[in-house]
């Protein structure tokens, strides 16, 4: 039987991300693993036509610990005391960052959602979970959105 110890779950707070961290959280508790909670503040700045490469000013001190906070209180409650659960907060390219993460952490599955994007929203956007999937040296599991 496969366990697992360390669990990366980045965050960008959308239903699909919150779908994905209740399936991260219940993991870590079967296994008693550590939750590594991410978000990634992109450094790119979007335009219509997709990411134009500009760098934005790096937050404050203030503002990282007040997402590291916030990540900390998205855990559900029913479970919050009875696993280890570690926040991070970067700045750079989401998949980059994720996988840089994952490989300085020696994760043992990355779980996270992703939008299902299709079409030129796929192409415009990219797929942040794609990016993951295809450079991480460990096991990824995506997590979709619902579509009613």
């Amino acid at each position: 039987m496969i366990t697992f110890k360390k669990i990366l779950c980045p965050i960008d707070y959308s239903d699909c991300s919150a779908k994905a961290l209740r399936y991260a959280a219940g993991m870590a508790l079967r296994d008693s693993a550590r939750l590594y909670l991410m978000h990634v503040i992109d450094k790119r700045i979007y335009d219509y036509g997709g990411p134009i490469y500009e760098v934005r000013p790096s937050p404050d001190e203030k503002t990282i610990a007040h997402l590291k906070e916030k990540l900390g209180e998205s855990v559900p409650k029913e479970i919050v005391g009875s696993i280890d659960v570690e926040t991070i907060v970067t700045v750079g390219i989401p998949a980059q960052e994720i996988v840089n993460v994952a490989n300085g952490k020696g994760v043992d599955i990355i779980v996270m959602g992703t939008h299902g994007r299709t079409g030129i929203a796929h192409v415009v956007m990219g797929s942040v979970a794609e990016n993951v999937a295809r450079k991480a040296v460990c096991p990824v599991l995506t997590v979709r959105q619902d579509h009613r």
